[in-house]
């Protein structure tokens, strides 16, 4: 694949995309590997991590999450405080999901307007009903934009995919903000009622 671009004389040339050093690129930051945890938590300047004005987005992606109960629920809530770690920031968010069973049936999109937030502290939902089956498992990625702005709120949006509980797929799609203007500085990936078992969580700065 080409870019074409115009030169000091108005003449467009073709570029490939590999190599142009200006389109940025995706740093890898951190990965924790889950066995056993209740939460994983990534905190700007601790173990690694990076999460300040470095990137104006933050990728985080999730493999093979694995819960320790059946029917347990992916979540993810953010703070910013380093010192106490009080992940509570308000959110308002919005979530919906597609889902299909393995035997053909029940496919459907449903908002799920218990899975979303109004001015709440709580943590949000990524993936429901993941399958506690050996097999199992989540994943997905979530973008965290521009956290150490301290002008705006902070938007965030995350997709998700499980087999669920008796046997189905869900396809979950979550996106909202952090109301609040002060910098966001460390994320909590969380198991609703259980430990998360196993599983890889990295973290990428976005050029």
């Amino acid at each position: 694949m080409a870019l074409v671009k115009l030169n000091n004389r108005g003449v467009r040339s073709a570029t490939t995309f590999g190599s142009i050093t200006g389109l940025g690129s995706m740093v890898f930051i951190k990965k924790q590997t889950a066995s056993g945890s209740a939460t994983v938590d990534f905190v700007n300047g601790s173990s690694d991590v990076v999460l300040d004005n470095t990137y104006k987005e933050y990728l985080f992606t999730w493999n093979n999450i694995h819960p320790s109960s059946q029917g347990d629920i992916f979540k993810v809530n953010f703070s910013d405080d380093t010192s106490s770690h009080s992940y509570d920031l308000t959110k308002t968010t919005t979530f919906f999901y597609a889902r299909h069973d393995e035997d053909g049936t029940d496919g459907q999109i449903t908002y799920s307007t218990g899975s979303d937030l109004a001015q709440a502290t709580g943590d949000q939902e990524l993936v429901v009903n993941i399958n506690g089956d050996n097999d199992s498992c989540c994943a997905g990625t979530l973008h965290l934009f521009n956290p150490s702005d301290t002008t705006f709120v902070k938007h965030f949006l995350a997709r998700g995919n499980t087999d669920g509980e008796s046997d189905r797929c869900f396809s979950s799609h979550v996106a909202g903000y952090i109301n609040t203007s002060a910098a966001v500085t460390a994320v909590r990936f969380t198991q609703g009622g259980s430990n998360i078992d196993a599983g890889d969580i990295c973290l990428y700065g976005i050029n």
